[in-house]
């Protein structure tokens, strides 16, 4: 699906961005800007690479979080005419990037090389939400738990296995993983909670929607031991259970969702047969190493430790939605959204 409509204001701020990306540090896109005239619904979004829409083009060159203009943010902010402010960052976590600023050490791009003396570190996300705010999402979690090590975990113990049995359920179910797992848990579910309260003080009046993570690898059906367009050397037999892990993270999500009165926008369900060992086509999901995918030729050339991945593919965009994943993603966002839009039933009203 094309979004070959970008807004003219952005096209225009992302062409003057790429064109000066080796002098400036920093920059806001035109729609991130609040106003202090009245105008259209305020919607802040906030997250991580999974609502950045990392790698997926084109998108903001300049900072490090590698926002993409075809985001989910910016999709439904386009279509239901929101004025957006959209503070996601790849790698961003609840406390480093939402609750607090996101240090330098972990503002990893794309482009995944930054520019002379790193990138720099951002301020804490939640610091743009105000008491005129009137939409909010949240896509995070993913980070705080570890998923990136657990992954990175599975992958080497898939490779010294050479793809039999499972290495990395083990080690996470009864081996010295399990308790370190249980803690991850139980501190993201704290965090949690003190994020959801932080949101309330902040924009008390706002619609608030937690996003959770679209399916990755919902079944193995498809999926190839060392194919890096997929899970690389992620054991077949561990799949099932790195499933039931990202099941278990938008468990928590939801729950956080009812217990503070926000809504829980499931991206899971709908992708199902779009993981990413689906095929040509079918899948809304980037492997391992894997080509980009958006609108115009962005690239990002691969890092060193990339470059000695074997596969063709452009760069390594290690398990995050392509363009097809961020449409999925805009229509579950935009859907909730409508349903706060809504008018209240006359036998529902107080």
């Amino acid at each position: 699906m094309s979004r070959s409509r970008l807004p003219a204001a952005v096209r225009a701020v992302f062409a003057t961005a790429t064109a000066l990306a080796a002098v400036l540090s920093v920059f806001t896109p035109v729609s991130a800007a609040p106003s202090a005239a009245a105008g259209p619904p305020r919607y802040v979004a906030l997250g991580d690479s999974y609502s950045a829409n990392v790698f997926v083009r084109p998108w903001n060159p300049t900072d490090g979080c590698g926002r993409s203009y075809r985001n989910y943010p910016h999709q439904v902010a386009e279509e239901l005419g929101l004025r957006l402010v959209d503070v996601t960052c790849g790698a961003a976590e609840v406390q480093d990037g939402v609750l607090g600023p996101q240090p330098s050490s972990k503002v990893l791009g794309p482009p995944s090389a930054p520019t002379a003396g790193g990138w720099p570190a951002r301020p804490a996300q939640i610091e743009r939400l105000r008491a005129d705010t009137d939409y909010v999402s949240v896509g995070i979690g993913g980070n705080s738990l570890g998923f990136g090590e657990i992954v990175t975990q599975c992958l080497k113990r898939g490779l010294t296995t050479l793809g039999l049995g499972t290495p990395c359920t083990k080690h996470y179910t009864s081996g010295e993983g399990r308790d370190w797992l249980a803690g991850r848990f139980a501190q993201l579910d704290g965090e949690f909670g003190r994020m959801m309260t932080r949101i309330r003080e902040r924009a008390p009046h706002a619609r608030v929607a937690l996003v959770g993570y679209p399916a990755i690898v919902p079944t193995n059906s498809g999926c190839h031991w060392g194919v890096w367009r997929q899970l690389g050397t992620v054991a077949k037999g561990d799949m099932p259970w790195l499933d039931g892990l990202e099941r278990r993270l938008n468990s928590l999500i939801a729950e956080q969702a009812a217990a503070h009165g926000a809504t829980y926008v499931d991206t899971y369900g709908p992708s199902r047969a779009h993981g990413l060992c689906a095929g040509a086509g079918q899948k809304w999901m980037y492997g391992v190493r894997d080509d980009l995918t958006g609108d115009g030729d962005q690239t990002d050339p691969p890092a060193r430790l990339c470059a000695l991945l074997p596969g063709t593919g452009a760069t390594c965009t290690f398990v995050h939605p392509n363009a097809l994943g961020a449409d999925n993603q805009a229509r579950q966002l935009r859907a909730a959204f409508e349903r706060f839009r809504a008018p209240v039933p006359a036998a529902h009203r107080s």
